[in-house]
């Protein structure tokens, strides 16, 4: 297990300077991996995440502090000791945490994937799971030590006062247990998922569910990425702990007040990065792409249906390939009119659950190319492995592109479509995604459990004008645009 020390102020040396900002996730902006000639090589990361802090990170001397994900990154952080070299990261300041490989599996597969994200997501059989035993409350240990662990290292790069930003699920406890050892910082957590409702919140031992949000409201602000999921958690609240939620003007809950505690509740509705993506969207590697789904679709005037996601089960593919199904058998004049574009880029294939999925998947998309498919169409193009310009090609060509997980954060893919989109895409949405909330009125809103429903919106959105559909996808991309990851981490600092 992670030894669990209490540091009784900041470190502030020739090594690394004390940070007045720093960062905590499980994911950092860089890994490691073995190189042919041996050697550890870095890749580094991306998302919104990296984009916020390096945004900020030269003039501030922020601090990522960051778990290893892999033996390539346990040796890196080994080798470097307090700090990663700033030249494997992009010139971040990174503190890679080395936790015992059993312990980091325990807590992350264990309980981060296996348990809080089912239940945030109330993705459970019911009838069959979940069943908290004896492996339960080994596995609960260890989230235990890996969110103290964070708690340490915090505690040691921030600065007196520093601005703290704690990021998701896998680090719910660390609010809490940095508030114990350094009472003097500005502390926030901030969730990417949805947060669950208090009666599927509650299947939690009790014990457990009070312990995740005592964590959380350990911080001096809890921000969430719509107002639907920061009421869920005042409701937990409430419900488990008996907490005071008080409201703004407008009914929002705006503070949870709690065992002699404040926190402040707020949302940021995490956007993307326009710029950079209108700007990636057109380099070589992206129109190399392009020609080869082109050569794909098979044929200029053919539609495209358009989908980008990770088998993950709350992404809900399965369904989205039921409803296309059934707008060919509803609808035969699409039959060699249309292909759906499936990126179903594998994720989290070390749990048998995401295995079968994954595999469930590919089983469908098999058997509909082979109840439709003719010689000069396959009706459904599946690729499985990561491509990030392949995913930007097939943004910019889709006439329709569809998002319908079961539950969402956000969904930053729904995002993502109408910022680059060529020449205007239709977008069927989940009405349970948290991108539902500011994209709601101009795209085409479904229940994700309806195939029927999907499947007559998919032909509406195949039937859309195309003026209608551009003018839809401008004021889609004005939306989605509105807070940049920069800003939306700026907007945090400055909120604490």
């Amino acid at each position: 297990m992670v030894a669990e020390h209490v540091p009784t102020a900041s470190i502030d040396d020739d090594n690394g300077a004390a940070a007045p900002i720093v960062v905590a996730s499980n994911r950092g902006p860089v890994s490691y991996r073995r190189g042919a000639d041996g050697g550890l090589v870095a890749g580094r990361g991306g998302g919104g995440l990296v984009s916020g802090l390096s945004s900020i990170e030269r003039e501030a001397k922020a601090v990522w502090v960051c778990a290893a994900l892999g033996e390539g990154d346990r040796e890196a952080a080994r080798a470097a000791g307090r700090r990663l070299d700033p030249e494997d990261t992009g010139g971040h300041r990174v503190r890679m945490l080395d936790i015992p490989p059993g312990t980091f599996a325990a807590a992350y597969n264990g309980i981060a994937n296996s348990v809080l994200w089912f239940v945030h997501h109330m993705l459970y059989q019911t009838p069959l799971e979940p069943v908290f035993d004896k492996a339960f409350r080994e596995q609960w240990a260890a989230y235990e030590a890996y969110n103290a662990a964070f708690a340490d290292a915090v505690a040691e790069e921030a600065a007196q006062g520093a601005a703290v930003l704690v990021q998701d699920y896998h680090l719910a406890l660390v609010p809490g247990l940095l508030r114990a050892r350094r009472p003097d910082l500005r502390i926030g957590h901030f969730s990417h998922t949805p947060w669950a409702p208090p009666d599927y919140f509650r299947m939690l031992p009790d014990d457990v569910a009070g312990q995740l949000l005592r964590g959380v409201l350990g911080g001096d602000r809890a921000a969430f990425l719509t107002s639907r999921w920061a009421e869920a958690f005042a409701a937990c609240c409430a419900d488990v702990l008996g907490a005071e939620v008080v409201r703004d003007g407008e009914g929002r809950a705006a503070e949870v007040r709690c065992e002699g505690r404040v926190t402040r509740l707020g949302v940021h509705g995490l956007g993307a990065d326009g710029d950079f993506l209108r700007e990636r969207a057109h380099r070589a590697d992206v129109e190399e792409r392009m020609a080869a789904l082109r050569s794909q679709i098979g044929g200029p005037d053919r539609r495209t249906i358009v989908r980008v996601d990770r088998t993950e089960l709350s992404k809900n593919i399965v369904r989205g390939l039921h409803a296309y199904r059934r707008l060919l058998e509803e609808h035969p004049q699409w039959r060699g009119r249309v292909v759906h574009i499936a990126f179903a880029y594998p994720s989290r294939q070390d749990l048998a659950v995401y295995r079968d999925y994954t595999a469930e998947v590919e089983r469908v998309a098999r058997e509909i190319n082979s109840a439709f498919g003719t010689e000069g169409w396959e009706p459904v193009a599946l690729h499985v492995k990561d491509d990030f310009a392949r995913s930007l090609a097939a943004y910019r060509l889709a006439d329709v592109a569809l998002v319908n997980p079961i539950r969402d954060g956000m969904n930053l893919v729904a995002k993502e479509v109408p910022v680059v989109s060529d020449h205007g895409c239709a977008l069927v949405l989940s009405r349970e995604a948290g991108a539902a909330a500011e994209l709601g009125d101009e795209a085409i809103l479904v229940n994700p459990y309806d195939v029927e429903a999907t499947a007559r919106a998919l032909h509406f959105a195949l039937l859309m004008d195309p003026g209608e559909r551009a003018e839809r996808t401008k004021r889609l991309a004005a939306a989605a645009t509105a807070l940049p990851p920069a800003r939306w981490f700026t907007d945090q600092l400055r909120a604490l």
